[in-house]
């Protein structure tokens, strides 16, 4: 590898201002919103604004052999864009136009770096919108969203990120430009290399653009529907009735006892009764109505406190409570925020066995779920304990109690991640649910975009 003093000197010859080696920058690339933070400082942060700034970025790291972590907002919850001793950081957070907006033809073209929700705030003005709603949209990119193939609230009914992309623009580890994917619906020339990319972190190259494919905005009104439950585990059956039942519910968020308490204090609302879960349920279209109140029968028949409103103001304030979970848990102390996923009708089970792990490791482990797609996000709450370089570090229990959850929910046919991706914090656990020959084919097909290993190295897969 190339001295560090030479590696930014021929990245400020060819980027001037754009290259950042400020102390503030650099210890912000260094870690993420899961808690992580790399050992050391990256070399450098670059804060490309072009799709050539970022080949001349690769083309120097190439030369020079020096990894790249790529990042958007730094909102990941896995650890994947956390940049350290002898990297390059490149931002693509300022790259953030929409190229193009085609109501006919139901896309949009974009660049990276803009925010989820500032592009369904311009989407709105041409009666559109793009589906992929995770709880971090207000600052999340879209890029960050696809490198990490988010999913979000409203998934269940509309899809995850992978239903949403018809094409990227992706520079190569040696500086190429390549367009993978269509404009069209449909599209089978080759391999879908696009679906390969949704999802990669980081380790196959880095997305320049994106073609997106989006929906009209749904006529009707929406209902909200809030239930709750003495038990965390009637609620999740109750869950699993609604999806049993054939109703399709736009939204369906569960909140177990110990989130729902944090999120009512962080916000300053009335205690919720001792041991009570809650169910958030949004319905939408010309049907939200008649689905709603068939929803809030089933929810009833299984043991739930329902109230229904059609008030669009006091549904927001209903989701408002869902989204506040990560804040909520910040308050609590430094929190591993995990994610696995189980098939719907396990939701029940899957909550049984958080509970046997709380009690085995004698943790509390505050949970969410997107009840509507079995995705839960179990909470680990620990104080901080930090090294001499500052990198906050997991304790030995809090890492055993992560590894039973993930065991549990491989056996219940769950997998490891739904939408947070595996980046640093999952790795090890990669060939658990893979097995050795596809966890092999996996890792070859990163050398064949990243043959000498600089991209996102030591990510996703062990290198």
């Amino acid at each position: 590898m190339t001295d560090a003093l030479e590696v930014v000197s021929r990245l400020a010859e060819v980027l001037g201002d754009r290259v950042d080696v400020s102390f503030d920058a650099r210890r912000t690339a260094r870690a993420d919103k899961s808690g992580h933070a790399a050992a050391g400082l990256p070399l450098a942060v670059v804060h490309a604004e072009t799709v050539e700034d970022v080949q001349a970025t690769l083309r120097v790291a190439g030369a020079t052999r020096t990894p790249v972590v790529t990042r958007g907002a730094g909102t990941g919850l896995a650890g994947a864009a956390c940049a350290g001793e002898g990297e390059i950081a490149l931002s693509l957070r300022r790259m953030d136009r929409i190229l193009e907006v085609r109501a006919d033809d139901l896309l949009a073209v974009v660049e990276p770096g803009i925010l989820n929700a500032d592009l369904d705030a311009a989407l709105a003005e041409h009666g559109l919108w793009w589906a992929p709603d995770p709880a971090s949209r207000a600052i999340s990119t879209v890029g960050g969203n696809i490198a990490t193939g988010a999913g979000g609230l409203l998934c269940a009914k509309y899809g995850v990120v992978r239903d949403a992309v018809l094409a990227v623009d992706v520079v190569l580890a040696d500086g190429r430009v390549v367009r993978l994917g269509h404009r069209t619906v449909k599209g089978v020339t080759g391999l879908d290399l696009t679906s390969l990319m949704i999802g990669s972190e980081g380790t196959l190259g880095v997305i320049v653009g994106a073609t997106l494919k989006l929906r009209r905005r749904v006529p009707g009104e929406v209902c909200t529907i809030a239930a709750t439950f003495p038990r965390v585990r009637a609620a999740a059956a109750a869950s699993a009735a609604v999806t049993a039942s054939g109703v399709q519910p736009a939204i369906m968020e569960l909140m177990d006892a110990a989130s729902l308490a944090a999120v009512h204090a962080h916000l300053g609302l009335d205690a919720p009764p001792a041991g009570a879960s809650q169910l958030t349920i949004q319905t939408d279209g010309v049907a939200a109505a008649d689905d709603a109140d068939a929803i809030a029968r089933i929810l009833s028949a299984n043991g739930g406190t329902v109230a229904v409103t059609a008030d669009p103001a006091e549904g927001e304030q209903l989701l408002t409570v869902r989204r506040s979970m990560h804040p909520a848990m910040e308050k609590l102390g430094t929190t591993l925020i995990e994610d696995v996923s189980v098939p719907r009708s396990a939701l029940p089970a899957m909550f049984d066995e958080i509970a046997r792990i709380e009690g085995e490791y004698g943790l509390v482990i505050p949970t969410v779920a997107h009840a509507g797609d079995g995705n839960l996000h179990p909470n680990f709450v620990f104080d901080t304990v930090a090294d001499d370089a500052g990198v906050v570090r997991v304790p030995p229990r809090v890492w055993e109690a992560a590894d039973a959850l993930f065991r549990a929910a491989l056996d219940l046919g769950g997998t490891l991640t739904g939408e947070h991706g595996v980046g640093t914090l999952k790795s090890r656990w990669l060939a658990d649910e893979l097995g050795d020959d596809q966890w092999e084919i996996q890792r070859r097909i990163t050398r064949v975009f990243d043959p000498d290993g600089i991209l996102n190295p030591g990510k996703v897969f062990l290198r």
